[in-house]
């Protein structure tokens, strides 16, 4: 679109989120919900962005340049009404053509492709203002759309000036507005602030057009809720629930199955490919990517992780995490950042992972930490394992090379090296490398005490046992 300027308001304390991060950067969905309406506004390809910053701009102002680096900061020193932010807008990006949109930085459903359809009827139209409304059920609290005889916009009513014929209007004012620039830049220098707050209402630009014989209309979208904004953490938890099952629906249509969408969460940036299974009670966060046949849950948490084709997880939480195609995880595993699990490769129940790499068709199955460690492919790790990489002081890696096995409690003491094809005994500690092919023990012959419980453990259930046992654990004979 060409010539476009989207001003994005971004100003205000948010003071009943009661919270010392500025209402805008709460996230719902995975992103900030200032994040959530940028990414809509940048459907439009506009020519500039502009973002108002006031309150905690230092956290604001960072963020959104951190999200569109080419983003104009205007500073709205006191926060003198929406037109005073939109002046302030104006002269910080030097605005004087072409088209300019308002939109509000705390509504997370905004959608672009709503966003395009309204500034192409805008612009199609040769208005000097357009709207974006939403007809309600319950326009209460909303500033209602008074239309003229012609259709066209004749005045925005807010609900305390109303009289009981312009409250039962039920279409109502979103606060997102589109603006001939050359009207806009001459329309502010003219708002006035005689009203009960003192305040420099952007609204007030409606009238203004009105009064030069100018055009004001409304494009009204069908789905007004993409509209609404949050003001407290209720407000911010109800579009949560509903940015949600926009996501969810929209991933089962693209054919994927979620068994449960009541209790399954996906964030906005999350990829699922057909035919992924997604079963109860599963978190898909941040920038997690599923590859087309995996099966991920139930109960089951993943992070900015990479699912490979037709792997399964379940009941796991994992983060910054790669499973590779055909490879399982769970249940009770912990996958944390920098867990690399090779194709066919295999993580059991209750093995903790840490920045390993795992190879294809090698398996941790059950009980064990491997942490600052390579695996090599078709290696299996006997249960009980861990991998003690910390010394007190600095982190140090194990390598374990292909087709090892390697026995039941299992220590290795990094750094140490086991190579191809090598096998430890059960309850080995490995302190030295261990050759390839070689096997490595670290305890000696058993010895058994007879009697050491009798003598030890004298008038316990123990001893008693021990007395009329035999061999085998069965029961003792009488004499």
């Amino acid at each position: 679109m060409e010539n476009l300027t989207v001003i994005v308001l971004a100003a205000g304390g948010g003071t009943r989120m009661k919270s010392k991060t500025m209402k805008v950067l709460h996230p719902v969905g995975g992103r900030s919900m200032i994040g959530h309406v940028l990414s809509a506004v940048q459907a439009m390809e506009p020519s500039r962005i502009v973002a108002v910053v006031g309150h905690q701009r230092d956290q604001v102002g960072p963020h959104i340049q951190q999200l569109v680096p080419d983003a104009v900061l205007a500073v709205q020193e006191t926060q003198d009404g929406t037109g005073h932010a939109v002046r302030v807008a104006c002269e910080a990006a030097h605005v004087r053509e072409g088209t300019v949109v308002v939109a509000a930085g705390d509504t997370p459903l905004l959608d672009g492709e709503s966003l395009r359809a309204f500034v192409e009827d805008h612009a199609s139209s040769g208005r000097a203002v357009s709207i974006l409304t939403g007809v309600v059920e319950d326009p209460f609290g909303y500033g209602r759309i008074v239309r003229d005889e012609t259709g066209d916009v004749a005045a925005i009513v807010e609900e305390k000036e109303a009289d009981e014929e312009v409250r039962a209007i039920r279409e109502i004012n979103s606060g997102i507005l589109a603006f001939d620039a050359g009207f806009l830049t001459d329309a502010l220098a003219r708002i006035r602030n005689d009203n009960a707050k003192g305040e420099y209402y952007l609204t007030d630009a409606v009238g203004l057009a009105r009064e030069a014989g100018l055009r004001v209309g409304a494009f009204t979208v069908d789905d007004v809720r993409q509209t609404e904004g949050a003001n407290d953490r209720a407000q911010l938890a109800e579009l949560g629930r509903e940015l949600n099952r926009r996501i969810v629906t929209r991933w089962m249509k693209e054919g994927v199955t979620v068994m449960d969408p009541a209790t399954t969460w996906i964030d906005a940036d999350v990829v699922l490919e057909p035919d992924v299974t997604v079963l109860p009670g599963t978190q898909l966060l941040g920038a997690t990517v599923v590859r087309e046949d995996a099966v991920v849950g139930p109960d089951t948490t993943l992070k900015d992780c990479e699912v490979g084709v037709g792997a399964r997880v379940v009941r796991t939480h994992a983060e910054l995490a790669v499973v590779g195609d055909g490879a399982t995880v769970g249940p009770f595993s912990y996958l944390r950042p920098g867990a690399r699990l090779g194709a066919e490769g295999k993580v059991g129940a209750f093995v903790e992972v840490k920045n390993a790499d795992i190879g294809d068709g090698a398996k941790v199955p059950h009980l064990s930490y491997v942490g600052d460690a390579e695996i090599g492919e078709g290696t299996n790790i006997g249960a009980g394992t861990i991998f003690a990489n910390y010394d007190g002081v600095a982190k140090h890696r194990t390598v374990v090379g292909r087709h090892a096995r390697t026995g039941s409690n299992n220590t290795f003491v990094a750094p140490v090296r086991i190579g191809d094809g090598a096998s430890t005994g059960g309850g080995t500690v490995v302190r030295e490398d261990v050759p390839a092919g070689a096997l490595a023990v670290s305890s000696g012959a058993q010895r058994n005490i007879e009697g050491w419980v009798v003598s030890r453990r004298s008038g316990t259930a123990q001893a008693e046992a021990a007395q009329g046992g035999v061999l085998d654990g069965g029961a003792g004979t009488e004499e």
